[in-house]
Parts: C-alpha cells; structure tokens; sequence
C-alpha cells in the first residue's frame, strides 16, 4: 500500500527554522509530482510549495518565497521542506502530497492522489 509519511514538525521560536521530511513507501514516487499544503485552525488547506517529478521545477506561494524551499531525493524517495524565518502565520499542520499535476500550482486537494497523516508546526513570538 502506498503511503506518505511526514516528520520533523515542532515548536519553534519566531526566526527559527525546521525542515520537514516527506517519506514515500510501499510504491516508487519517481513517477509523481509532490507537494507540501498546511490547515490552519478554522482554515482551508492551502498549497504552500510543490516540485516537479524531476526536481527541475518549483512552484512557491508568495507568503513562503525566500523563505521556504522544497526538494526531492528520489533515490531515497523523500521529499523536503525547508523552512526559514518562520513567523507565527506559518504555524499550521503541513501535509505532503503527490500526483501527476499538469501544474505545480494546483490548489485543489482532490486532485492529489496520495496524502501524508501531516506533520504540526507551530511558530511563537
């Protein structure tokens, strides 16, 4: 069974960074696009990064540009979120998904086929 699992959530002062890791077992990914989403509480899910299949593509939301940066080591099938600067407005449960996207800019959650259980991340002043 294919599956996605999250690590490396925490709290952390505002300033601080984390990297969260996406892991990939039971199928290979190499043929998937992977994203990373975070809710908020009361919040929709929203789509914070993606990367190509091939790590060649990126795609950034504007509140996360220059802060945060995703990547792919599809040799160990393992997807990365490093995150820089975090302020309190990052604070959120962040989720990694994959699919094969037609863009790395795709907001609907229903068009992702695999989901991790998500990771928490909380970020104080």
């Amino acid at each position: 069974q294919a599956q996605l699992a999250e690590s490396g959530g925490g709290s952390v002062q505002a300033g601080d960074s984390l990297m969260l890791s996406c892991a990939a077992s039971g199928r290979t990914f190499n043929n998937y696009d992977m994203a990373w989403f975070r809710q908020a509480p009361e919040k929709e899910r929203e789509l914070v990064a993606a990367i190509s299949r091939s790590g060649l593509a990126k795609y950034y939301i504007d509140s996360v540009k220059g802060r945060f940066t995703i990547s792919l080591d599809n040799a160990k099938g393992t997807g990365y979120l490093q995150m820089n600067s975090l302020k309190p407005e990052d604070t959120a449960i962040y989720f990694c998904a994959a699919a094969e996207l037609t863009t790395l800019s795709e907001v609907r959650t229903s068009a992702y086929k695999y989901w991790g259980q998500g990771t928490q991340v909380t970020v104080s002043s």
